[in-house]
């Protein structure tokens, strides 16, 4: 390769890199844009990644028809096509009226699209496009390690995000910073097809001509692309929802679907083929907990479900590498990739969310994966002797019944809890047993199937045909019956929401978070006392509906929930507080800080923040300009409860923070909360009148009240918020409970 290729090959590596920086810079920086009017639900991040996957879509049909015209045709249009893009820069969310209830799935893609659409189009045509111009020199080489490339680049944009962009610069400040990136990849447009002007037109345009590709060849690339797009959605949702229910961990699946890309079409095949043949027993050891919906072993169930994840992309787009086409079918071939992504992104987000009650999706892609997993000649032991056809039938079935009868003991003799050295050992036999059969593929995969029921399946499966969970855009409801202990419980992921007792004596009396000796327990049960005898109440969050216990006569309750599943829990009978407590109180659906904004100031006496999903933070609540409303909407006298008991992010600063800056007083309340149906919990109560919090405390003087930790350097707003610094790590290392 001469020195002048090796410059242009750079040029064209810059281009690649800074489109694919790009690209993933804007994914997150969009979602975080969009948080006020969306919600911190882990289907919102689906729905986007959707959105996300057909623009990339339509980028790559643009490259592909764009790449049959002259080079100097691709280059004009181009540029004029970036240029006038351009024009909708900076970004910035369009006035999008807010979705009605239902219609959250269509209207998180719509306001996506017309807000970013036109340069995430443009945008993402860049690396088969520029991949296209490089190939048209006789001289340039294979140019599927820039592909490789440009998955690096949109790792480091994906990871950029969260560790520099959104903590060091504010939502206005990144869509200019992203404006002008966007300028200097026009100019490295313009230098590539400079670099290519003089070639002859035939050489920069696809052939017409080029020999057709086997249908079958086309369906086995879209499934090698649809079950790795579907799966790092679905593990988004497993991790989300059943294991660590933590904003940051959303963006881990996608960082490792596009690592698997610079691994799988690197020039050297060194590591892609060491993931190959690993590939068998991690899909059994790992995609063996799929089925798994239990967070005892939480830390472990997300570790597998992050290797799993990593060997089953770098596996399947090893072998659509090794399926590649001749460099000039190069936009074809990325075109059937992304359709094949678009499909896998829309099993995910759009039909499974609307067909299963649980992530079933998630253990059915990960059967996928192991049909599709590519042949590995060296864990094929009929080439390893010479052996009869009868006696490889007779091995195969010996094989095959000895992993079954393990997976029966696995089943029966073993509590998840304990025994865990003996659980090993009976996987690893019957790992190894799948192993042996891995070039069989229906026997493997019936193995695979056996290790998932074994390990929680079982359970997961009877959940599901008892109709005890509830799956809406918004998460996933389980509600358990626990006779021995007479009480009902509701979860949202792993996370308890609410629960009832069936003990007549108990049965309307507030428990879990929200006992007499809680913070909300305090301030609601002295609400009489004072606001007087008629007192304005407002709830953000209705869960099981348990603070309607402190419902009294002459008073105004007004409960505000974003999920009409829940309103349907907690009004059908299935818990029936707000039935037998409140059954005049209003609920109103929808999000609860544009509601709280339509009503005039003054309305409330009491609002109280309970609007956690899962231990997923509800950020959009939790900023300066959230807390302008509440402030408007409260009267002078009022108090606001924010509920802040959370796993992995500690929020105490952060409402310190705020309560600094608009000069509001605020305390904590950290329940213990001893007994059978009371959970730990801790409220922070903020007025603008610290006589306020004296006369609460006079209330009670046995429940103290402290004030909160040291205030975060800078509150949250809209245009500015970071949970990075209050990531509790040290339970990350601990088991979810």
């Amino acid at each position: 390769m001469t020195s002048a290729i090796r410059v242009q090959r750079a040029l064209f590596v810059a281009t690649i890199l800074t489109g694919s920086f790009l690209l993933f810079l804007v994914q997150p920086m969009v979602a975080r844009m969009a948080l006020p009017r969306l919600g911190g639900a882990p289907n919102v991040w689906n729905s986007a990644m959707l959105v996300y996957q057909a623009l990339l879509l339509g980028g790559y049909f643009y490259a592909h028809r764009l790449s049959r015209r002259p080079l100097h045709q691709q280059a004009r249009l181009h540029l004029i096509l970036l240029v006038v893009a351009a024009l909708t820069l900076p970004i910035a969310l369009v006035g999008l009226p807010a979705p009605s209830p239902g219609t959250e799935a269509l209207w998180v893609p719509l306001l996506l699209v017309l807000t970013i659409g036109p340069v995430f189009f443009l945008v993402s045509a860049q690396a088969p496009l520029m991949q296209r111009w490089y190939t048209a020199h006789p001289e340039a080489g294979e140019p599927w390690a820039l592909y490789a490339a440009s998955n690096a680049g949109s790792f480091a944009g994906l990871l950029t995000y969260p560790l520099l962009a959104e903590p060091l610069l504010s939502i206005r400040a990144q869509s200019w910073a992203w404006s002008i990136g966007y300028g200097l990849l026009i100019l490295l447009v313009a230098l590539s097809a400079r670099a290519r002007w003089t070639l002859p037109d035939a050489a920069t345009a696809e052939p017409e001509s080029a020999a057709p590709i086997p249908r079958k060849t086309l369906l086995l690339w879209l499934a090698l692309a649809a079950v790795p797009s579907g799966l790092m959605l679905s593990t988004t949702t497993h991790l989300t929802t059943d294991i660590f229910a933590m904003p940051l961990l959303w963006v881990i699946p996608l960082g490792i679907y596009l690592l698997s890309f610079v691994f799988a079409f690197a020039d050297q095949r060194r590591l892609a083929s060491l993931v190959c043949l690993i590939a068998p027993p991690v899909v059994l050891v790992c995609g063996g907990l799929a089925m798994s919906s239990q967070s005892h072993a939480g830390l472990l169930l997300a570790l597998a479900s992050v290797v799993l994840l990593f060997v089953v992309c770098v596996a399947l787009h090893a072998r659509l590498y090794d399926l590649r086409p001749e460099a000039s079918q190069l936009t074809r071939f990325y075109l059937v990739m992304s359709a094949g992504g678009v499909i896998g992104g829309a099993f995910t987000a759009l039909f499974a969310p609307l067909m299963f009650d649980w992530v079933w999706e998630h253990p059915l892609l990960v059967i996928a994966a192991a049909l599709l997993l590519p042949y590995e000649r060296r864990l094929d032991w009929r080439h390893w002797g010479d052996l009869s056809p009868e006696m490889m039938l007779a091995l195969r079935m010996t094989l095959f019944a000895s992993a079954v009868g393990l997976s029966y003991v696995l089943y029966l003799r073993f509590d998840p809890t304990v025994a865990f050295m003996a659980r090993a050992f009976l996987v690893v036999w019957i790992v190894a047993c799948g192993v042996l059969l891995a070039t069989w593929r229906l026997l493997f995969v019936l193995v695979l199937g056996g290790l998932m029921i074994a390990q929680g399946g079982v359970e997961t499966i009877q959940t599901t045909l008892d109709g005890l969970r509830t799956r809406s855009y918004f998460g996933i409801y389980t509600v358990r019956d626990y006779p021995e202990k007479k009480v009902r419980t509701l979860a949202h992921g792993t996370t308890l929401h609410g629960e009832q007792s069936s003990d007549p004596a108990l049965r309307n009396v507030p428990v879990t978070y929200y006992g007499a000796t809680s913070g909300a327990g305090m301030a609601f049960s002295h609400a009489n006392a004072l606001f007087g005898p008629n007192p304005r109440i407002g709830v953000v969050g209705l869960g099981t509906g348990t603070l309607a216990c402190y419902f009294r006569p002459g008073s105004a309750w007004r409960f505000f929930e974003i999920d009409p599943a829940v309103l349907g829990l907690s009004t059908d009978g299935t818990f029936t507080y707000m039935r037998d407590c409140a059954p005049q109180a209003q609920t109103i659906i929808g999000d609860a800080r544009l509601e709280l904004a339509k009503f005039r100031g003054g309305s409330f006496d009491l609002i109280a923040i309970d609007a956690f999903s899962s231990d997923a933070i509800p950020l959009h609540l939790l900023t300066d300009e959230a807390f302008g409303i509440y402030q408007r909407a409260l009267d002078p006298r009022g108090l606001l409860l924010v509920h802040i008991s959370n796993r992995y992010i500690e929020l105490e600063p952060a409402l310190a923070a705020l309560a600094k800056k608009r000069g509001l007083t605020a305390v904590i309340r950290d329940d213990i909360a001893s007994g059978a149906l009371l959970t730990p919990s801790s409220w922070v109560i903020i007025a603008r009148n610290p006589a306020r919090i004296d006369e609460l405390r006079r209330l009670e003087p046995r429940l103290g009240l402290r004030p909160l930790l040291p205030p975060a350097p800078r509150a949250w707003t809209d245009d500015y918020a970071s949970i990075l610094p209050y990531i509790r790590w040290h339970n990350l290392l601990r088991m979810t409970r």
